[in-house]
């Protein structure tokens, strides 16, 4: 997998690093993040142990709406 030229942290697919924008957790209230988290977390897992490609990036987007609608049935107008 490439790497940063420093050496560090692998390089992902532009799609990949897009879709993991969305998973980002600490702008929500407190109650929120913890619905969000455990889906953020599994996305960070995931990537971890798979390649890019679309399958990933197809499981990202199932794994982001269900996220989303997670954090709509917690909020306080549903």
């Amino acid at each position: 997998m490439p790497q940063h030229s420093d050496g560090s942290t692998p390089l992902r697919h532009p799609g990949t690093e897009h879709l993991l924008r969305y998973f980002e957790y600490g702008h929500l209230p407190a109650h929120l993040q913890a619905v969000s988290k455990p889906c953020g977390d599994l996305a960070q897992e995931l990537v971890a142990v798979l390649p890019d490609g679309p399958e990933l990036s197809a499981g990202l987007r199932k794994l982001l709406e269900a996220k989303d609608c997670f954090v709509r049935a917690a909020t306080p107008e549903n």
